[in-house]
């Protein structure tokens, strides 16, 4: 450790003892009990002293923050035995009292108290003097400074765990917003080149294409479609992540049946093998974003799709009232598990898919955000004989939007 950085760690730990609230008042009753007028928790190691804390009755003369040569204190005898040092009276104590440290400070009476850390490193002590005599070298005033300098560990290592917690909370706040925004750029990015892609394809299809190249042009656009709905759920994952979530626009320029319509049309040509049977009874309109509503739909006819029966129809079914909207996806197929219903809605997570179906496992949780965002919510049964997801929206609820 370099010595800038050693400073920055002292000036640390003086700041860190200051915000225990206990140290101040327990630096009060040492001296109160004891009758010694100067009181101190000092950071102690082989080569400073540093007093972090202090209550002083009789102008010792040292701040927070002031320094003794440590080669000078008997705080280094404590470090370095591991036990404390109690003297009642200097001048009567057949050890000390010809021992410099008292002489150069002025001391009749001294008593410190190792502070360990849980895991037994030595951090400093607890420690008092006075220029006269007192009855410290007793088992009560001993347990009570133990008692004391135990506390102060305690609530030391509570603050830096604290600390080094919410470091750690802010890094990975950090590393997760700058993930996202790369999230947000990247899908927005791709934008561009997935538009003309798609273009292209549409180009081609009004020009005279033999059979192979028609069913090229076909993968092509196709392919650009299932991009741009994982794209836009990619941007729609990074904006609820970053703290926007799923914005509403009320805005419609189609009725809500010809948007679930233009749904149904377009993954039916995406899908020419899957049959999909759609039952749309909207009689009353409904407040909401129905392109956000198409999203919803288009994640869970998607979803249906991959992970539906081949041989069987998807069925999907819409109906409004004057105060409620239901709309169900139905699909034949593998039961889903009760552990895997529990993470159908979580970013990421995925059932097994078929080969060239993979995504990201973002589809379920994006139509789940968009159905919070309505205040909808989205319910699933799953039995032997099918899986329906139901989208349900109060109208009453959706009118204060």
């Amino acid at each position: 450790m370099n010595d800038l950085t050693q400073a920055q760690d002292f000036q640390d730990t003086v700041e860190q003892i200051n915000q225990i609230p206990a140290v101040k008042k327990i630096l009060e009753v040492i001296c109160t009990t004891t009758g010694m007028g100067f009181a101190t928790v000092a950071r102690v190691t082989k080569d400073r002293w540093i007093a972090c804390a202090i209550n002083d009755q009789i102008n010792f003369g040292l701040g927070v923050g002031g320094e003794l040569k440590v080669g000078t204190t008997l705080c280094q005898q404590v470090m370095d035995d591991r036990k404390e040092v109690v003297i009642d009276h200097v001048a009567e104590d057949p050890i000390y009292s010809n021992h410099p440290t008292p002489r150069m400070y002025g001391l009749q009476s001294y008593i410190s108290i190792p502070i360990f850390l849980t895991n037994g490193d030595f951090f400093g002590t607890l420690c008092a003097i006075d220029p006269n005599p007192a009855l410290l070298n007793n088992d009560k005033t001993i347990s009570m400074f133990k008692l004391f300098a135990e506390l102060i560990s305690f609530h030391l290592e509570s603050l830096q765990n604290l600390n080094e917690t919410q470091a750690k909370l802010l890094e990975e706040q950090s590393n997760a917003e700058i993930r996202e925004q790369f999230i947000a750029i990247l899908g927005h990015d791709l934008r561009n080149p997935v538009g003309a892609i798609s273009s292209a394809a549409q180009l081609m299809f009004r020009t005279s294409l033999d059979d192979k190249n028609l069913k090229l042009a076909k993968i092509i656009h196709d392919s650009t479609i299932r991009v741009s709905r994982l794209i836009d759920n990619i941007l729609d994952f990074a904006s609820g992540r970053l703290g926007g979530g799923i914005a509403l626009n009320f805005d419609n320029d189609k009725s809500l049946e010809e948007t679930l319509q233009q749904v149904i049309t377009e993954l039916r040509t995406v899908y020419p093998e899957r049959e999909i049977s759609a039952d749309l009874n909207l009689a009353y309109p409904i407040k909401g974003d129905y392109k956000r509503i198409a999203q919803l739909f288009s994640n869970l006819l998607g979803n249906a799709i991959t992970h539906g029966s081949k041989d069987t129809p998807i069925i999907v079914k819409a109906k409004s009232e004057s105060d409620f909207f239901e709309l169900c996806v139905i699909n034949r197929g593998n039961k889903i598990s009760q552990e895997t219903e529990k993470h159908l809605f979580k970013p990421f997570s995925r059932g097994k898919v078929h080969q060239g179906k993979e995504g990201l496992g973002l589809g379920l949780y994006i139509a789940s955000e968009i159905a919070n965002a309505h205040q909808g919510k989205i319910l699933v049964t799953s039995t032997d004989q099918e899986t329906c997801f139901t989208f349900q929206l109060n109208q009453n609820l959706s009118e204060n939007l």
